[in-house]
This record gives structure tokens, sequence and C-alpha cells, in this order.
């Protein structure tokens, strides 16, 4: 080992930084926000409005809205309550009036004993601070006390102290305005994102019935801005109906709701023919993306009640016991609690801790479910005939995927005239190309580096998996191939541990049938192996478009504008009789050098992760253009065509 340099490694009492107020939020961001890019910016604006449903969980709010404006080329966010106003009168401990304190300083609020609050989604005391450390400039005011006050702040520090004012953009006699302009420094993107605001917007307003909520987007047009309003009388029971509305529904919607001794819990549910379950969960209107304890009560109450009433009406006998899957395939639900006191794991509140809650949730599921199929015996049948569908499915599915690993095991790690194996057996560093047809697929097996690219040719159109029973899936022959080359099993066995690939490319034509394909590749993972996408293991290959030959020399575009740089570049005259332009449709006109060149050498090549952006509304997208449903994609098509830029007739 050599010589530490002592002069530069000194570690002393001066090497100790004391991060005070919001330095430490400022220091460190992704502890409180997640991260620095779109979700961490709009995690910030979601602190902000989730103070204005905490004042609407109480009863002391019944109208938000959240304003969005440009101030010298800058996104300004606005968010006005009609709640009670935050205090601003002094506040004991600090001298400094209760409004700087809520604003200023991490675990302060209105929120952790005295009763000001009984549920609320904030547990940690840090939002609106956390905001406030993460905007370049913010302005709270605040109306009550038949006064006017506001106080501005400059990355976290206030500018000046607590002034009153005449007039406010509060209409309502008392409430909350927050504005803000996100941080440059901190943020790679500070644009908001308003198809994101609106659904998480319509989501506040589905789990807060009575209360409204009005989007304003003036960015664009000031005069005449965006402007949209949600109100929902029926709750979670119009969430359930919105989720449905391009699905055939078996029965009607099933809602319950029960007060428990520090909160409530309610549940909305209906059965679809669908083949995958949806069910969302909610813990003082914070969308718990990974579950929890609440969560888990419901699922295991939901399998529980359905046996129960089964086996005590003789619709099924005891060897036919249902299993939680089975009850769960084509049911759409919503379980959304709200408690005194969430323990959610980590600041982003995905995922709900309280251990008593498993217990809650399941007494009132198994309550509330057992006496409404006891008093709908109709409904109660339909039903228990779905789960029965689903328990036959599951088990004609565990007989096509126990063919399908036997194979696997039979056939090795090879697929003999299928699979082209790459020599390496370090997954980071393999990749696996999904290729359309045998015509391209020879071209790219001679042209692949055989060290690390492995090649799997497509015959023909794969199965529309979001059509398909699981078992009707894992019988199609390229599918079968496409799952043992991956190596990882499906559902319950799958282990991506086991992945043979870190890389899946899809590559296909530039052309109608090529897309179509494609579509159906991303259906497919999409639905059965939606963790390799979350992974970052999914991608999509981008191959030129155009050929740009003059002479000897040859370029390739990937777009028209491209092209057109090409030609703009190599001659004045794009009629040059000395420039060739070929245009290709499909992968099989370039030979093993031009798409190695152009499309698979890690150099030169351009590869588009596949991301899921919105899971929700991802789903809802594969399910129209994907589904059986013929109107919803004819008006999706309708909709969206104007935004069509290149489409091969």
């Amino acid at each position: 080992m050599g010589k530490k340099n002592k002069k530069n490694n000194q570690y002393t009492a001066e090497s100790i930084q004391v991060l005070e107020g919001l330095d430490a939020v400022r220091k460190r961001p992704g502890m409180y926000v997640g991260s620095s890019g779109t979700k961490g910016l709009h995690h910030i604006l979601w602190e902000v409005i989730d103070n204005s449903i905490d004042e609407a969980m109480v009863g002391a709010c019944n109208e938000i809205k959240v304003i969005l404006e440009k101030k010298n080329k800058r996104d300004i966010a606005i968010v006005i309550d009609n709640g009670r106003g935050i205090p601003v009168g002094i506040h004991k401990q600090t001298g400094k009036s209760a409004l700087e304190i809520v604003m200023t300083k991490l675990h302060a609020g209105g929120k952790f004993g005295g009763g000001v609050y009984k549920v609320t989604g904030g547990l940690h005391g840090v939002g609106v601070s956390v905001t406030n450390a993460l905007s370049e400039w913010l302005r709270v005011e605040v109306k009550r006390e038949e006064s006017i006050y506001y106080q501005e702040y400059q990355e976290g520090r206030p500018l000046s102290d607590i002034q009153k004012k005449d007039k406010s953009i509060i209409k309502d006699t008392t409430g909350t305005a927050i504005s803000f302009i996100p941080d440059s420094k901190i943020f790679d993107v500070t644009n908001f994102d308003f198809g994101a605001i609106t659904k998480r917007c319509r989501q506040y307003a589905y789990l807060n019935k009575g209360v409204k909520i009005i989007i304003e987007d003036r960015r664009e047009n000031k005069k005449s801005p965006r402007n949209l309003s949600f109100y929902f009388e029926g709750g979670i029971t119009s969430y359930i109906k919105s989720l449905n509305k391009n699905k055939d529904s078996i029965g009607e919607i099933i809602y319950f709701y029960k007060e428990v001794p520090k909160g409530e819990i309610e549940v909305a549910m209906q059965y679809t023919d669908s083949y995958k379950e949806e069910i969302l969960s909610f813990a003082n209107t914070i969308h718990t993306t990974e579950g929890g304890t609440h969560l888990t009560g419901f699922k295991i109450a939901l399998t529980r009640a359905i046996n129960n009433y089964a086996k005590k009406n003789k619709l099924i006998k005891e060897k036919d016991t249902f299993v939680g899957e089975d009850t769960r395939n084509g049911l759409t639900a919503i379980i959304s609690i709200k408690l005194e006191n969430p323990q959610f794991e980590a600041q982003t509140k995905v995922k709900l801790g309280n251990p008593g809650v498993k217990s809650e949730v399941n007494k009132a599921v198994i309550e509330g479910l057992s006496i409404y199929l006891e008093e709908h015996p109709k409904e109660a049948e339909s039903v228990i005939s779905k789960c029965l569908l689903s328990s036959k499915a599951r088990r004609a599915a565990k007989i096509a995927r126990d063919l399908v690993t036997r194979k696997g095991a039979l056939e090795g790690m090879t697929l003999p005239g299928k699979l082209a194996d790459c020599s390496s057996r370090k997954p980071e560093e393999c990749e696996l190309f999904i290729v359309e047809g045998n015509s391209a697929g020879g071209s790219a097996k001679q042209g692949r580096d055989r060290k690390f690219q492995a090649i799997l040719p497509l015959r023909g159109k794969i199965l529309n998996v979001e059509k398909a029973r699981i078992d009707k899936t894992l019988k199609n022959k390229e599918i079968s191939s496409l799952i043992i080359a991956l190596g990882t099993g499906i559902d319950e066995e799958f282990d991506i541990s086991k992945l043979r690939y870190r890389k899946i490319i899809i590559m296909t034509d530039a052309d109608v049938d090529g897309a179509h394909i494609k579509t159906l590749l991303l259906t497919f993972f999409y639905r059965k192996f939606i963790k390799l996408i979350k992974e970052g293991c999914l991608y999509i290959a981008q191959p030129p478009l155009f050929m740009v030959q003059k002479g000897k020399n040859i370029e390739y575009a990937f777009s028209e504008e491209e092209q057109n740089e090409i030609l703009s570049r190599i001659s004045k005259d794009k009629k040059d009789s000395g420039i060739t332009i070929q245009r290709y449709k499909g992968l099989g006109e370039m030979n093993a050098s031009q798409l190695w060149e152009t499309t698979m050498d890690p150099k030169n090549r351009i590869l588009k992760k596949v991301t899921i952006k919105d899971a929700e509304e991802a789903d809802k997208i594969f399910e129209i253009l994907m589904g059986d449903e013929v109107a919803p994609r004819k008006k999706y098509i309708q909709t969206h065509a104007k935004y069509v830029k290149n489409l091969d007739i």
C-alpha cells in the first residue's frame, strides 16, 4: 500500500459539518423527495396539496385549486385551499411566528398531537418545509381572523418577517395559498406535467367525496387556461366505475365502510371478465404503490370470506378451496383507510407499515363482504362462478408451466433452430435480440458479436396475451420459446436472478407489421414480465429509416429530419444525381454488416429503454388497444390520430 496523503486526509473536529434548518434537505434532496428528476419535482407539489387535503379530511376545507403559471419562462405552482389557514401567532418555544416555523423547520406542524388533525397524510412533519427548501422562491399567504398575512422565502430562508396585506388571491373568508418556483439548481427538470397533476387530483377527489378540486394551466394562455374540475359524490365507487369502464363487469360494485377506534376503512370492489387483478390501496389518501399492512389484510380476508360463503352454501367441495389468486383474478378493488398515526416506509410514502392495521382491515373486510354475500345471493353466485373459472384456469396454467419448465430443462440452454445463443454466461454482459422473421434473423446472426449477443427470431405474430388465459398463452410455441430463452420462469415461479440476458432488445421492421409485432411483445412483457421492465432490462432497437450514399460515402438517418440534414450537408441540390437514397422498411433489406453497424454495435446503435411512467395509465392503454372491446379502441384512435407523424400505408 502507498503512503496516505496526511495533509488532505486529516479527520478533526473541523471535519464535522452541522447542517442547520433546511440545509440538510438541499444537501440530500433524494432522501426527502426520492430524486432530483420529474418524480422529485412533483413530490414537492404533492406535499403542498397533501396539506390542503389534510384540511379536507377533518372537514375544514371543501375546495382546493391548483394553478400553473409562467414567470420569466419558469413554471410557478400555486395551491389555494379554503381551510382554516396556517396559524400566524407567536410560537412560545421559539418566539417566532407559527407560520414561519411550519415553513422552515423539519418535524414541525399540527399533526403530532393535540387533536387538531385526527387523520393526516403527513407523518414526519417535513412536507411543506421540504417544498420551501427545494424552491428557488416561495410565498405563503394566509387568510384568517379577518386579516391577510404573507411571507416570502428564498431557498427556504425568510426574506422578511410576516407582513399584512389588503388583497388576497384567496377568495373565501379563510384559507392558505402557497406559490413556489422549483429550484433549477436542485432539479434536473422544472416543468410540471399537467397530465400527472390531473391524474393525482382526480384521485384525491375520488378519495375525498364532496371535495372539489380545480386545476388551471395558465402557462400557454393566461386569458384562456386549460381548466379541469373534479368532484365525486360517489367517492371510491365512482373510481371503480371509471377503472372498469372498458371492461365487462360481473355483478354490481360491492361497497362497505367501517369506523374503527383510530380511523375508518372503506372498500369498493367489482369483478370483471378480465384475467388480471387491479387493486389500489390508499392510506390517508396517499397512494401506497407498494401496498403494506392494509393491502395484506384485505387479500387474506377476501379469500377467507369467499371460501367461507362457498362452503357454507355448498357451492364448492372441500378439496376445491380457493387460493388468493382465484379470488383476485378479474377483480378491481380500492382499499382506502384513514387513521391517526400512519407509519409509512420513508418520506415518499409508498408502503404502509402499521402492524395493527392488518387485523383491523381483515376483520372489516370479512364482516362487510360476508354480510354482502349473504344479502345478495344472486351476485354471490356470480362471484363464486368467477372464482371457479379462475381456479380451473390456474390449474391448467400450472400444467402448461410445468410443460414449459420441463421442455427448457430437457433442451438445456439452447433451442435448436431457434435461439442462436451467445458464448458468455455472464448475464450482465449478455444481450438477447428478439427479431422479426427468419430473413432479419439470418442477418442478425451473421452480423452479431457472438460473445455477448444472442438472437431469437420469431415466426409471425405472437399471441395477444391481453385476450388470452395464461394456460393458452403458455401453449403458444413462440411465447414458450421466449420464456425458456429468458430462463426466469413465469408468474409465481419468476426469479429474476435466473435471467440469462440483462438486455432484452426488441428489433422489428419499421413498418405497420413491425409496429404490431412490437406492440404484441410489449403487451407480453408488461403483462407477464413487468419486473423486467421495472428493472430496466427491456429495450427497443432503432434501425435507420434511410441510407444516404454519395460515391463511396454512406450515412444513415433515423428520421426524415436527419436525412434532410445529411442531404443539406453533402449537397446543395437534394436531387443531385450522384446521391442515392434508400428507404428501409425491413431489417432483411440490410446485409449483416449494415445491420451490425447501424443497429447492433454498442458504439453506434440507438436503444430506447422501456419504462413505466404511470402504471395505472399504462394498464388502461394496453386494455384499450389490445383488449376485446372495439368501441374504446376506435374512440382512442380517432382522438389521437392527429398526433401520428409516421404512418406507413
